[in-house]
């Protein structure tokens, strides 16, 4: 191979390794429905009657929220609609007299939100005659907002094949006007099930304006990418990717029915909102709306609106039917609860004694001006509660393990009796202990916890300690029949981690997840607990999502490639191999400095080339269609539209140093093959959706 070959190969297989991923914007196709029934094992006798309990807390009485959900059905879904996501789960019956006859399996609380959840069935008029929403298509819902000409689209569902049928189920059923085109296409905030059916809408009407909540693009690109591949695998736990939609499995996601698949697309904004002010107020094709910055509560970029003309206000994802996350358990930045709970509370000082008509993403609206001020109250209240009290406890010496359960201990009976606060999504444990650690971090101050062993060794002493796995797990079996799940659990996780081809073991906590599911009020607890029990038992399977989007990379900046790169860079490889690198885009007049120093990457933007071992010439449209892999580099080389100057062993130097991530790496210990446990509840049969009740 000539230099010049080499040299090609090099840069082609470079800018390869940057786009990694990027094509495989969609979920994987490998889904749920291929890994069996999942029948599960029964719930326990403890289980059984820890679920009667908590049922007896709950106020099955107030059906405000199936009244909501039912008003203004204009049109049920068609049978492809339906098969977006709601046919899978019609095992669960939608009617609010389900609501209390959850399975012996279902958490009473979670089983009435799956209830809630799965009667979202088609098109719904919110305003007569101005604004409509398909909910039940997808995590989120899509609205449509009458304009002078035409419809806004807000909010447009998680993928193009969602989008794309749900625009289609509207246009089809809304009563007057769906000849129209849709004009204008907004995004409340930066999270993937509100704009990652764009391209579908911009497809069918490329005339279209697009419309962002403050920097967006920015922190789409933020939180999707540095730590994508982590995130994408604990993604696949919180939501449950690989289990049966199921009484044993899957019921519901909190927000809605669960995640459509299909391509994540991403629209890039013709314009983002309050760059200089709080509050922006724009016409849109005639249409008056009102934009309130609300960035750094549920999303780093976020907004909420107000249409005066229709007394009508948008809440975007700061309110729904349930407690949010202030951490979510998939990972991302710890939000604000006391941001949140105040701009809620903006809201309603802002609008609140005018407001007629409450939406957003997720769940049906609330009508009604007191029913919304008593709405927005107890949603800022719940937030302003976790907060306050999470601190007040921490002031008074609480520690981080101690609040998952002590902050129940201080709820007050109005937040825990009504429906709209419970932890569906976020629960008060994991929200109280975010809290804690955004003002204190993970160290509770206890010397023991300043340095512990590393996982595996600390199990290996935990379990030798307490007299080895067989006295361990006669323990175990007792307390197992006792329904002391959650030290169970605690234990024989030590005992797996040290010993995991100790099949007794790897039963019984998986036995022991699956039963803390069955309990959890939150839809992510559950889908935790039954996924580490599916993995202990027969291993990683298919299904889990991937968020690496084309439109996203596509529309990351020169210095985001490099710092995604930087964090594939292994320390050790590239220690002994420094280098020094300009990388000149000549059509965006950008140029930026790469060094390779003391094994880390860095990279600066600077106003012209430095002194460097080499310089890479490339344009940055170039580098767009790279990443979309609608070119290579080797052509654009060969057609003199990229080069390389200098030394060429930079790019060899890099190379050697990048690694790639396990899309798969291991969370809880799977098993060897042919050590599986109990896989003939995961055997593959006729029936994916468990029996009907």
């Amino acid at each position: 191979m000539s230099d010049d070959d080499m040299k090609k190969t090099t840069l082609a297989t470079l800018i390869f390794s940057i786009s990694f991923g990027a094509v495989a914007a969609q979920h994987d196709h490998e889904h749920f429905s291929e890994i069996g029934n999942q029948g599960g094992k029964a719930a326990t006798q403890a289980t059984i009657d820890y679920n009667q309990d908590f049922s007896k807390t709950l106020n099955y009485k107030d059906t405000r929220a199936f009244d909501n959900n039912n008003r203004g059905l204009i049109a049920a879904f068609d049978q492809k609609t339906g098969d977006l996501i709601r046919n899978s789960f019609d095992f669960i019956d939608p009617s609010a007299a389900n609501a209390d006859k959850a399975p012996e399996s279902v958490n009473p609380s979670l089983w009435r939100q799956a209830v809630l959840n799965q009667a979202a069935t088609g098109l719904y008029e919110v305003v007569p005659g101005k604004v409509y929403q398909v909910r039940g298509a997808d995590l989120a819902s899509i609205s449509f907002i009458r304009s002078d000409n035409g419809w806004i689209a807000y909010d447009v569902l998680l993928t193009k094949e969602s989008a794309e049928q749900s625009l289609k189920f509207f246009q089809e059923h809304v009563p007057e006007d769906g000849d129209l085109p849709v004009v204008a296409m907004i995004y409340s905030h930066s999270h993937a099930d509100h704009f990652g059916g764009s391209r579908a809408i911009k497809d069918a009407f490329p005339n279209l304006k697009v419309y962002g909540s403050k920097n967006i693009t920015k922190e789409i690109v933020d939180e999707n990418v540095l730590a994508g591949n982590a995130m994408s695998r604990r993604t696949a736990y919180q939501y449950g990717a690989t289990l049966n939609r199921h009484e044993h499995g899957i019921v519901d996601a909190a927000l809605a029915k669960g995640l459509s698949t299909g391509e994540i697309t991403y629209v890039l904004p013709d314009y983002e909102l309050n760059q200089q002010d709080e509050f922006e107020t724009l016409t849109i094709d005639g249409l008056e709306m009102i934009f309130m910055d609300a960035s750094g509560t549920e999303a780093s970029s976020e907004m909420v609106t107000y249409i005066p003309s229709l007394k009508t206000l948008w809440s975007a994802e700061l309110t729904y039917q349930g407690m949010h996350n202030l951490y979510t358990l998939r990972g991302a930045k710890v939000r604000d609860g006391l941001l949140w709970s105040k701009k809620i509370n903006e809201m309603l000082h802002t609008w609140g004694n005018e407001t007629e008509v409450l939406f957003s993403a997720h769940s049906a609206p609330v009508w009604g001006n007191e029913e919304i001020s008593d709405f927005l109250k107890m949603q800022r209240d719940a937030y302003g509660f976790t907060h306050n009290q999470t601190l007040r406890l921490a002031n008074d010496g609480y520690v981080m393990q101690d609040l998952g359960d002590k902050i129940y201990d201080v709820m007050p009976e109005s937040i825990q009796k009504a429906w709209h606060t419970n932890g569906y999504h976020g629960t008060y444990s994991h929200n109280a202990r975010a809290v804690y650690n955004m003002y204190l971090g993970y160290f509770d101050m206890v010397p023991a916890n300043l340095n512990p062993l590393p996982a595996a060794p600390q199990a290996e002493k935990f379990v030798e300690y307490m007299g080895g796995s067989e006295v361990i797990l006669k323990k175990a079996h007792a307390d197992f029949d006792k329904g002391e799940y959650r030290f169970v659990a605690t234990v024989l996780s030590k005992v797996v981690k040290t010993e995991p081809s100790n099949k007794d073991a790897r039963k019984l906590l998986a036995d022991t997840y699956e039963q803390l599911g069955y309990q959890s009020e939150g839809a992510g607890w559950r889908n935790i607990y039954l996924t580490g029990a599916q993995e202990l038992r027969i291993g990683t399977k298919p299904g889990a999502p991937k968020t690496a989007s084309a439109d996203v990379l596509a529309n990351m900046t020169v210095e985001n490639l490099f710092d995604y790169m930087a964090v594939r860079v292994d320390s050790l490889k590239a220690q002994n191999t420094p280098f020094t690198l300009n990388v000149v885009l000549p059509d965006s007049k950008e140029t930026f400095f790469v060094e390779m120093s003391n094994g880390n990457m860095s990279n600066i933007k600077v106003d012209k080339a430095l002194e460097a071992d080499a310089t890479l010439y490339v344009n940055r449209t170039d580098v767009t269609k790279l990443v979309l892999k609608q070119t290579t580099l080797k052509a654009l080389f060969e057609s003199k539209e990229a080069g390389l100057k200098g030394d060429q062993t930079v790019l060899n130097k890099l190379m050697a140093s990048l690694v790639e991530f396990d899309e798969k790496f291991e969370i809880v210990p799977r098993p060897a093959k042919g050590e599986e446990v109990d896989a003939q509840l995961y055997e593959k049969t006729g029936d994916h959706t468990g029996h009907k009740h």
